[in-house]
């Protein structure tokens, strides 16, 4: 166990302590109001933090209290994880981002594309071209996710049994399988659709390494970056520090709800969204990043090689609104904002609806969890709370409006 800390004062390290206190003060709100359990946010430059606060309770019931070594269901936050699984595997010459994926998952092999008509009257007509692997990292691979309700495929992947993305009782293996028998909705590479990419892409990483992807992932990330807590699961010491996980009712008030099977070694091992991690981890990963693939004297990854995962992908410079076509993407948070091998990153900071620096990338998970690393301010920023929201919620957006009022120097 290892607990993050702050290393420096704020106006060392070009911060405005007031704009920062401001920033607490205002979560601090939303928890004494009930709509956030509590909360963890960190901002640190240059590597060091020099930001450290922590609110309110990991455990309502219990009454104990939110503390630097609490742990977090960091959900989708574990897909820049898997991609950077995968590029250890491009550095190696074990897979490539040209790769058809067909070639490790055959299943893939007779990709069919949406053409019209809903439930038993939908048609398909073969794929054009093959799924990438570049596709999967990208979310242009034409997969989806069955909860957004705006597609005939949705609606087959529901049926399908895959309302939580796992059938029930499947494991990564069997799943991807089931993805790969359902129609994709476009034609891979034409349009943005956040979707089960990254499951497929974790299932991959299991067929090009030989090993389950919670030993790829301890072994290659964890280990080398002494980040002690993150995993798939927790063991007997981390349960009582782990967060309980929250839902809104109805009138807005919170609930415990079920979160990711994390007492003992799950079935299915999410790329998508399988992780649990603390404050110290995720910062260490985003060191890693923002030192682009070196850190204390352990390489991972070739520098050009963390550049390509953090440059906007989408093709002519496109952001996530232009070429996320579907409603689900059609939302002024989107303009902006391009997608690099599973992180958004900024390309025009004047239409982003909240401040951010150009090249700032980073991502989100679903229990309003969130991290990014801004290269020009030499900055990151990670919030941690256990809320899995009714609708949305301005909780990020007012986050990088304080952060960006705390920057003093450039």
């Amino acid at each position: 166990m290892t607990a993050l800390r702050q290393e420096v004062d704020p106006g060392e390290a070009g911060l405005d302590a007031k704009a920062l206190h401001r920033l607490d003060q205002h979560f601090a709100q939303y928890v004494d109001e009930g709509r956030l359990p509590g909360f963890l946010v960190a901002v640190a430059r240059g590597g060091r933090v020099a930001h450290l606060t922590t609110h309110g309770h990991r455990d309502l019931a219990a009454g104990l209290p939110v503390e630097p070594d609490t742990l977090w269901r960091i959900y989708s936050m574990t897909k820049p994880v898997t991609s950077v699984a995968a590029l250890l595997l491009v550095e190696e010459g074990r897979l490539g981002l040209d790769d058809p994926v067909a070639h490790h998952l055959p299943a893939f092999a007779d990709a069919r594309v949406y053409e019209g008509g809903s439930g038993d009257d939908v048609r398909t007509r073969p794929a054009d071209g093959p799924i990438l692997v570049r596709h999967l990292m990208t979310h242009t691979a034409g997969l989806t996710f069955a909860f957004y309700h705006s597609h005939p495929v949705d609606a087959l992947y529901r049926e399908a049994g895959l309302e939580s993305s796992v059938p029930p009782g499947a494991d990564l293996a069997e799943a991807v399988e089931v993805y790969a028998g359902l129609p994709l909705q476009f034609e891979p590479g034409t349009q943005w659709n956040y979707s089960v990419a990254s499951n497929v892409l974790g299932r991959v990483v299991e067929v090009v390494s030989g090993q389950p992807l919670d030993t790829f992932f301890a072994e290659r990330i964890f280990r080398p970056l002494g980040m002690p807590d993150a995993g798939f699961e927790v063991d007997a010491e981390q349960s009582g520090r782990l967060a309980e996980l929250y839902g809104q009712r109805e009138d807005g008030s919170l609930k415990p709800i079920a979160g990711l099977p994390l007492h003992g070694r799950p079935r299915f091992l999410s790329g998508s969204g399988g992780m649990v991690a603390g404050a110290y981890d995720v910062h260490r990963f985003m060191e890693l990043l923002r030192r682009r693939g070196e850190l204390d004297g352990v390489r991972l990854l070739d520098p050009r090689t963390v550049d390509l995962m953090t440059a906007n992908h989408l093709p002519g410079g496109a952001d996530l609104r232009a070429f996320g076509s579907r409603p689900a993407h059609d939302e002024p948070g989107n303009e902006g904002v391009g997608f690099g091998l599973g992180v958004s990153v900024v390309i025009d900071p004047d239409r982003t609806k909240a401040p951010a620096g150009l090249g700032t990338y980073g991502w989100t998970g679903v229990a309003t969890t969130a991290f990014w690393v801004d290269p020009g301010r030499d900055l990151t920023v990670q919030f941690m709370t256990q809320l899995r929201p009714r609708i949305s919620h301005t909780v990020f957006t007012d986050l990088k409006r304080f952060v960006h009022e705390a920057v003093v120097t450039d």
